[in-house]
């Protein structure tokens, strides 16, 4: 265990997660790629969300990989980071639309090998507030590679073109050697983990009984999930187009701006543990949701208003990291030990479902709309987002009462039978 306490072995660890959101970091890059392929809007959109498809298999297909090679956590890691860089650098040398698609399904492919060993291999060599400081960290990372790479792609998308914004991907090479330098060999097995994790029993922080099936709450918050990251993923996606449709198609300052809205969310996520500690989980629910209504109204009603529409993107990554932690928070309450690992694994699954289908739900939006996939009108589906939040929040917010009303009830019919006992 000491052999994993430096400062450079946990930044080693720390190191997996810098690329893992790295699919993003060519969204600057969206407006240049569309005029020079002659590709409609969707099309250049799901080259951004494409590698969320292939995440979605390669995450379940990862641990079979390992059992049937016998690939321990360490390696399989190295082996995705390897594969991101590859897959990464190639559209940087293509023109051709299907080969730059198909290169990012690679891609996803490569975060998908490694995404869950990521967080389960920190779990293996951490315990306790250790761990969880880690696993903290470890979130902070994937935005602080988010911003990192997106910036150094906006970079060389100004000084040399779209292609060489692709060039980006070679930190991953660089990456997985200190990953492989520092980081031990994991020879701790999975049994043991599983062990470890029956032995505890979930209990519900709101009935106080022992949870023994998993919640069809957890249809609600998958539904939920697809909503956000569709909504987050389409609002990024669709900010560099709009900016050009108001500054001009010489405007290359998108990932700048994309860049500070990566550090919002960071600060959302660090935020996250004093508001939850202090307004609870559902005032923390209503907190992110009407914050993350707000950010869409001032995208989707902007207009040709910039400085309105850039306040948009640069706030809907707080209340977006404000909310998935909150999602991962409230799991365990929704399934018995047992069944964490599948219900978490299922709803990674729909957060890489929301990216991935974003793009063909915000078409849908406008065309519900009747609002142009071009212009100004790219701005237009996230009104209907905006107003999903408030539905939401005043759902939940109807919920709880009807709970509250529900148990008062109870207790007063229970009260007032323990009343005729008594006589």
């Amino acid at each position: 265990m000491k052999q994993s306490q430096s400062l450079a072995t946990k930044l080693a660890f720390l190191s997996a997660s810098f690329m893992v959101t790295s699919a993003y970091a060519i969204q600057s890059a969206l407006p240049q790629i569309k005029s020079t392929l002659a590709i409609s809007q969707p099309q250049v959109e799901y080259l951004v969300t494409a590698p969320s498809f292939a995440v979605m298999f390669f995450v379940v297909l990862s641990p079979l990989l390992q059992d049937w090679f016998n690939i321990s956590d360490k390696h399989i890691i190295m082996a995705g980071i390897t594969l991101v860089g590859i897959a990464g650098l190639i559209p940087a040398f293509a023109n051709n639309y299907w080969i730059i698609l198909i290169s990012r399904l690679f891609l996803g492919a490569g975060y998908g090998l490694y995404n869950s060993q990521a967080i389960s291999l920190i779990s293996v060599w951490y315990q306790g507030h250790e761990r969880t400081s880690m696993q903290g960290w470890r979130s902070a990372f994937e935005q602080i590679g988010n911003a990192c790479t997106l910036m150094i792609s906006s970079l060389l998308l100004i000084y040399a073109g779209w292609h060489a914004a692709f060039l980006v991907y070679g930190l991953a090479f660089a990456v997985m050697a200190f990953f492989a330098w520092r980081v031990p060999n994991d020879t701790h097995s999975d049994a043991d983990t599983d062990d470890d994790q029956s032995s505890f029993e979930t209990v519900s922080p709101i009935t106080h009984e022992k949870i023994t099936k998993i919640s069809p709450l957890v249809i609600a918050i998958l539904a939920f999930v697809l909503l956000i990251k569709m909504d987050f993923i389409g609002m990024e996606d669709r900010f560099p187009g709009l900016a050009v449709a108001i500054n001009g198609s010489k405007f290359t300052g998108t990932g700048t701006y994309l860049s500070l809205m990566l550090i919002g969310a960071t600060l959302g996520g660090a935020c996250y543990g004093v508001l939850q500690k202090r307004f609870g989980y559902l005032g923390t629910i209503y907190i992110g949701l009407i914050l993350l209504a707000i950010a869409n109204f001032l995208f989707g009603f902007g207009g040709n208003n910039f400085a309105v529409i850039a306040a948009g993107i640069l706030m809907v990554g707080f209340p977006m990291q404000v909310l998935t932690p909150l999602i991962f928070n409230i799991l365990p309450f929704m399934a018995p030990m047992r069944l964490q690992t599948k219900i978490t694994s299922f709803i990674l699954i729909g957060f890489n479902f929301g990216a991935f289908f974003s793009p063909t739900a915000d078409a849908w939006f406008n065309y519900l709309l009747n609002q142009p996939l071009s212009g100004l009108g790219l701005g237009a589906p996230f009104r209907i987002y905006g107003v999903m939040m408030l539905v939401i929040a005043a759902l939940i917010f109807l919920g709880k009462r009807g709970y509250e009303i529900k148990k008062a009830n109870t207790h007063e019919g229970h009260s007032a039978t323990r009343h005729v006992y008594v006589k």
